[in-house]
């Protein structure tokens, strides 16, 4: 009698790097060697199978993360202002608010460890964003190639200048653009 191996995958594992489709909507996740198994993004499944080029799960969406519609400014954002120092920085608040300066130039956010604002979520592409900053322009951000790509007060964006308060979601994150 033959055995039948499962080629299904349970959130919290580490099935190594790949592109992974949940086993009940068919969203598509994408993962580096050592990130686990979130619950799926878009319908909270947690049996997942390897995706292949020519299987035929390649019909279903690509973009996977549900980014949902922007909102009021959080409460946490004015604690976030008195804060920040002078300059401009990116806010975030994953438990405790966290204020990401922006220097003069090119910043990389992803979730590689060279990215300079570093987003560890299987949400967030090693190299999803570029933002450059020069003075006296506005800043402007720029998709790089990522998967889930960058929504600017709630729209998708290739390309586009950030202002202050400017909501920047980037994978699961919220992020806030403050100007002091």
């Amino acid at each position: 009698m033959a055995t039948v191996v499962s080629d299904l995958h349970q959130s919290g594992t580490t099935p190594g790097s790949g592109t992974f489709t949940c086993s009940d909507c068919d969203s598509r996740l994408s993962l580096d060697a050592l990130d686990s198994l979130p619950e799926c993004p878009r319908c909270g499944g947690s049996r997942f199978r390897r995706a292949s080029l020519f299987g035929p799960d390649q019909r279903g969406q690509t973009l996977e993360y549900d980014h949902g519609a922007a909102g009021e400014p959080p409460i946490w954002l004015a604690k976030a202002r008195m804060l920040a120092h002078d300059g401009r920085c990116l806010a975030l608040r994953d438990g405790d608010i966290h204020l990401f300066t922006l220097r003069p130039g090119w910043t990389r956010i992803g979730r590689s460890a060279k990215a300079d604002v570093r987003l560890d979520d299987p949400s967030v592409s090693r190299r999803h964003a570029l933002l450059v900053s020069e003075p006296g322009e506005p800043l402007r951000i720029l998709d790089d190639r990522s998967l889930n790509g960058i929504f600017l007060n709630g729209k998708p964006v290739e390309w586009s200048n950030v202002h202050d308060g400017d909501e920047l979601r980037i994978g699961r994150y919220r992020l806030f653009l403050l100007e002091a």
